[in-house]
């Protein structure tokens, strides 16, 4: 798993238990997996179709330094479906997975659009092919 993302937990993070708020890193994983997607199948027009059980394993607290790693699971004709795990940076304690987030590649009109893709792709090699 690649960690791509870190946040820091703040105040405004927090419920009312004093723990990070399910729905804020939800938003974060939400948003990392759209992130991912668009680079991967090379277009801004993404969309989340499916997030998959969430499983909260532990917490995070205020000052906790989180990472947010994505993998990619499989490649369908206009989708990509991602995994996710999310864990302390410092202990490296799990604090959620997420089995399958799918996100649908769309068109101009908003429909889904065949990427073409089959196989993960590094920006890197992208620019070093264009040499």
């Amino acid at each position: 798993m690649n960690y791509h993302t870190r946040k820091w937990v703040k105040p405004e993070d927090l419920n009312p238990n004093h723990s990070l708020f399910g729905g804020r890193l939800l938003q974060w994983i939400d948003e990392e997996a759209a992130l991912y997607a668009i680079i991967q199948l090379e277009n801004t027009k993404v969309v989340t179709k499916f997030i998959s059980e969430i499983n909260f394993v532990s917490s995070a607290k205020q000052g906790d330094i989180i990472e947010i790693g994505i993998e990619v699971s499989s490649f369908g004709s206009s989708s990509i479906t991602l995994c996710c795990d999310v864990r302390n940076k410092m202990t490296h304690q799990t604090i959620i997975t997420v089995d399958k987030i799918v996100m649908v590649n769309l068109g101009e009109e908003g429909n889904p659009l065949p990427h073409g893709k089959t196989k993960v792709e590094f920006v890197k090699d992208r620019l070093n092919s264009q040499l």
